[in-house]
């Protein structure tokens, strides 16, 4: 028996489906136990994930075989979240060189363009990963802290 529930999206590269993945994304979070603070911040990440994708990879060029898949695994500790682009791949740490060095610490207004994106992922979730190969594949993960849950939330997902 698997130790955790997957839900996926498929959706094609176009900006007016952010909205859905927005939704769904905030009522999976909720479902196991993640505050609202956390929801907003998976949110915003998996939008900028999910932008990044159908700018970077699709552009104007867009084919009715085109999409974006965004998985998410349900765990009872935590959720992760995939976001899969089949078009044209980068190269992350390239990416991010040419971004310039930001961290914690760096104001917002002083990370160059088109590095926002990049900044907001990282800096939301707990962990981040980047898998260039047939596209792009960003994963995300966003741990729930058990103290905050109500003791009479229900969070079974299994």
């Amino acid at each position: 028996m698997k130790n955790f529930d997957y839900f996926e999206m498929r959706i094609p590269p176009k900006t007016q489906y952010i909205g859905i993945v927005r939704l769904t994304i905030s009522g999976l979070a909720s479902r196991i136990g993640l505050t609202y603070d956390d929801i907003e911040d998976l949110k915003i990440a998996t939008s900028e994930a999910v932008t990044n994708a159908i700018q970077h990879a699709y552009g104007d060029e867009i084919e009715d075989k085109d999409e974006v898949v965004i998985g998410c695994a349900l765990y009872k500790d935590k959720l992760e979240i995939m976001v899969a682009d089949y078009g044209r791949s980068f190269e992350f740490e390239e990416v991010k060189k040419k971004v310039g060095p930001y961290n914690e610490n760096t104001e917002v207004e002083f990370i160059r363009e088109g590095g926002l994106g990049l900044f907001l992922i990282e800096s939301l979730m707990d962990e981040l990963k980047v898998l260039n190969e047939n596209g792009v594949t960003v994963f995300m993960t966003k741990y729930v802290s058990r103290e905050q849950v109500n003791a009479h939330e229900e969070t079974d997902v299994f």
